[in-house]
């Protein structure tokens, strides 16, 4: 959503009078701030969903941080559903990344925006509720590791048949964390 600097400082003036006058409507004050200020405005029709909002593409950084939320989503969970010695299997076949393997998030010096987004889309829109009350912060370059990870995990999933993923599936997308050149 394309918000002016008059619409932003606007809604950001009607927020502290719905807090002031104790308005309970459905529009969140407290939402609407942290959009703003976090230059997330492309949420507000999320949120919002019953308001005809213009049509409008959603930032590609989104979509990307969509795309890894989704695969650790499905790593995480298929991994906690794996035995004993299937995981002991993923942790010998995936080293170093195969043991309990977790989304640690983006790197908050260099991925600030993808950080940012992570955790706006947790935190503020209530997606992948899994990873609440998660730092976002890896604090080491990740996008390039995702990427990679995503290039196997795609047509994984599109073979899958809402199948879970497989020990070997689970490998297959962990491995491409080691980046190619120390192969």
């Amino acid at each position: 959503m394309k918000i002016t600097d008059g619409e932003k400082l606007i809604l950001l003036m009607l927020s502290e009078i719905y807090d002031k006058l104790g308005v309970d409507g459905e529009v969140e004050p407290d939402f609407i701030r942290s959009a703003i200020f976090s230059d997330n405005t492309w949420s507000i029709p999320w949120k919002y969903v019953g308001i005809p909002f213009e049509e409008q593409d959603t930032p590609e950084v989104v979509k990307e941080v969509l795309d890894v939320l989704d695969m650790w989503s499905m790593i995480e969970r298929n991994y906690k559903n794996l035995s004993k010695e299937e995981k002991e299997w993923v942790e010998k076949e995936a080293a170093p990344f195969g043991k309990n393997p977790k989304f640690l998030g983006f790197d908050g010096n260099n991925e600030s925006e993808y950080m940012g987004t992570a955790s706006f889309l947790v935190n503020d829109l209530d997606r992948f509720e899994e990873f609440k009350g998660r730092n976002f912060n890896s604090h080491c370059p990740s996008i390039d590791s995702y990427r990679r990870m995503l290039a196997v995990f795609k047509p994984v999933l599109k073979s899958l048949n809402f199948q879970p993923l497989s020990p070997q599936n689970i490998v297959d997308i962990l491995k491409e964390m080691v980046h190619p050149d120390n192969r």
